[in-house]
């Protein structure tokens, strides 16, 4: 191998020096997904529920539905709303993290904001009056892609519910307007990546995660250099690899 990336790394933790061998991408293409697996209703009690895996890392997504809406709504607004949380479990990665009981940290406020906005972006919320529906998404193992991975199991888990609410008669018309899906993506030792995992996340220059719709439309491009800036081409490149793997994955969704 000719490139820093597949060799090893050290690392300095605690006045000790770690040897550690970077993982690599077990022959995956530059442009190629994880394997990726949905299952669906995984747990029996909400109206809908997924099991997303990307490689290694494994979300458990739901959707539970409630009559009303939230107090800062207008009472005469005839919208619905769809909100969204987000966890690691504590024994979800290498260290055991905190259960955050009482106060959520920045990460998680940011990805749980992301999973909404970016569900609440295919969901005309005019055709779900007087309901809230809310994607939670818990991280079981994580191994990188955990925001973008819970978008994709939250959509299918909201579809699921959509689907049980209209054979009900709950709602009258299907408030999703086309599918959406996520990726992440990553620029290592010059080299555009798709749907990096953990080690390759945590070693790439650019790190970025995409959400489209299934038209083509950019429901969010964020894309940050770790060290020195990236190029016009190169963004260009990233959306174009995202936008492959976002294809590929909303044709999965038909097998769901």
């Amino acid at each position: 191998m000719n490139t820093p990336y597949a060799d090893i790394a050290g690392r300095f933790i605690c006045g000790i020096t770690i040897i550690k061998e970077i993982k690599m991408r077990q022959g995956r293409k530059n442009d190629e997904l994880r394997q990726i697996k949905f299952t669906k209703d995984f747990t029996k009690n909400a109206l809908g529920s997924v099991l997303v895996e990307f490689g290694d890392t494994r979300v458990i997504t739901t959707a539970s539905v409630e009559e009303g809406k939230p107090k800062w709504m207008d009472k005469d607004d005839p919208r619905g709303w769809l909100t969204a949380e987000y966890s690691l479990l504590p024994s979800s990665t290498n260290v055991r993290c905190q259960r955050e009981r009482t106060k959520i940290s920045g990460r998680t406020q940011e990805i749980q904001r992301l999973i909404g906005r970016s569900l609440r972006a295919c969901v005309d919320l005019e055709k779900m009056p007087n309901l809230t529906i809310t994607i939670d998404a818990d991280v079981i193992q994580a191994d990188g892609g955990t925001r973008t991975a819970s978008i994709c199991g939250g959509f299918l888990a909201l579809k699921i519910a959509v689907e049980k609410l209209m054979a009900e008669g709950k709602i009258l018309q299907n408030p999703i307007t086309e599918p959406v899906a996520a990726i992440s993506a990553g620029i290592i030792d010059g080299e555009v990546m798709l749907d990096l995992c953990y080690e390759e996340d945590s070693h790439a220059q650019v790190d970025s995660n995409i959400v489209l719709t299934k038209s083509g439309k950019i429901i969010e491009f964020q894309t940050t250099a770790e060290g020195n800036p990236y190029d016009y081409e190169q963004m260009l490149k990233i959306f174009e690899i995202a936008k492959g793997g976002i294809d590929k994955i909303i044709e999965i969704y038909n097998f769901v």
